[in-house]
């Protein structure tokens, strides 16, 4: 693209096409040649000029006519009009996005930060191979990244080939919101962005090239998705000690919006936890009440007390930090609609699991790990290994995380982001 005159940040100036300037340079040159020559001739030399002209002129009788017509048609002829004048386009800033959470959001941190190799048949429908991901292709995050025109986010300890221009996923598998119960808790992640903030501005001050600048982090969407392994760990406790767990773990993520919020971070989009009593691995290994669509009770209710709490945080956050935008998004309600209304996506088996063992209803053996019986890879079917969505998952419930419906307040994950495009990612 052309700079406008003044600076590649634009200075104002207008464009002029570099033909025009040509043609305007050339014509100055050639009036000042014969201006100079005509004032430094001597009167002499100046009187044969004009002997010369005239005895010229007196014997180009028969040329006469043809010279006249060759003026007129220079002078008759229009002056080439100016090109139009280019006005550089004002670059958006770009889009920018921290993530914090577990294994749901987790793209490869966890496979980078142990060493660990993981196998096909991982990653095999999108990204042809395995990726860190525990899923047979993306999570919600690369949907919502692909929606917004940018690549996937790159784990915080992933080092080799990582592009962190775009910001930062710092969700580990197995992560919890309680300090000291798993290595990467959210606050460890919290303290992560801390000095990767720290150390990405300290470049910029001595004049190096950093991956996020102020400005960035400025206009970034601070996202989380965590605290399903803390929901599922306080179902093994007694049921009277459940709202006083449930409280402390959303009292935490409340201490992490905080320490965010004091280093600058202004917009937040908190996703709840999903129907975890739906999930085939809890549905096929533990007892309990069962409800009309075949999921545990008791784990959905946990679940929903948890993420009325959480949404209940998010509404004092916003009263509070009048300058800031959080938006709470209600995964359970998307996530049990898959299941209560699976027929309407195409799903025969709601809570079959495609990498499993032992097939329909849940192809879910507690006693045998691996894929004896795996689906297609066009499968729809939502759960990859009992406990992580497939991409055909991830797909519909990002698609319908960031329309808006299921936030408080109902705005578009979209509208948050500087720069970003308003399509949805094509998910089916």
């Amino acid at each position: 693209m052309a700079m406008a005159a003044g600076g590649p940040n634009g200075g104002g100036g207008k464009m002029v096409s570099l033909r025009l300037q040509y043609y305007c340079v050339f014509a100055a040159v050639g009036v000042a040649v014969i201006v100079l020559s005509l004032t430094f001739l001597s009167p002499s030399a100046l009187g044969a000029v004009r002997q010369n002209l005239g005895t010229v002129v007196a014997n180009s009788g028969a040329g006469e006519r043809q010279a006249r017509q060759a003026v007129a048609a220079v002078v008759a002829k229009p002056e080439p009009e100016p090109e139009a004048e280019k006005v550089e386009e004002k670059k958006e800033p770009p889009v920018v996005l921290f993530n914090f959470g577990d294994s749901n959001s987790d793209t490869g941190g966890v496979a980078a930060a142990g060493g660990i190799n993981i196998m096909p048949p991982e990653g095999r429908t999108y990204f042809g191979h395995p990726t860190g991901r525990l899923s047979d292709g993306r999570v919600i995050i690369d949907f919502i990244c692909a929606s917004l025109n940018t690549h996937e986010l790159n784990p915080y300890l992933k080092g080799v080939g990582s592009d962190y221009s775009n910001g930062v996923n710092f969700a580990m598998a197995g992560s919890t919101v309680s300090h000291g119960v798993s290595p990467y808790s959210l606050n460890v992640q919290v303290d992560q962005f801390v000095y990767f903030k720290r150390r990405s501005l300290e470049l910029f001050e001595r004049g190096l090239k950093g991956p996020v600048n102020k400005e960035g982090f400025e206009n970034a969407l601070y996202m989380m998705d965590i605290g399903h392994n803390d929901v599922a760990g306080v179902m093994h406790t007694p049921s009277d000690q459940w709202d006083k767990k449930l409280r402390t773990i959303v009292g935490e993520i409340g201490d992490a919006i905080r320490i965010l919020y004091d280093n600058g971070a202004r917009k937040f989009w908190i996703h709840g936890t999903g129907a975890l009593g739906c999930l085939p691995a809890m549905v096929a290994r533990e007892e309990g009440e069962h409800d009309a669509h075949g999921c545990l009770a008791n784990y959905n209710r946990a679940a929903q007390a948890f993420n009325k709490k959480l949404s209940d945080l998010c509404d004092e956050v916003r009263l509070r930090r009048k300058d800031a935008t959080v938006v709470y998004t209600d995964m359970f309600a998307i996530k049990y609609g898959f299941v209560a209304n699976h027929t309407k996506y195409g799903i025969e088996w709601p809570l079959m699991v495609c990498c499993g063992n032992g097939g329909p209803p849940y192809n879910f053996n507690p006693g045998k790990y691996g894929c004896g019986d795996l689906c297609e890879p066009d499968a729809k079917v939502l759960s990859w290994d009992g406990v992580h969505f497939t991409d055909f998952g991830s797909g519909l419930a990002a698609k319908h995380a960031m329309s808006g419906e299921y936030s408080k307040p109902r705005v578009k994950l979209a509208s948050l982001i500087n720069g970003a495009s308003k399509k949805p990612s094509s998910v089916s």
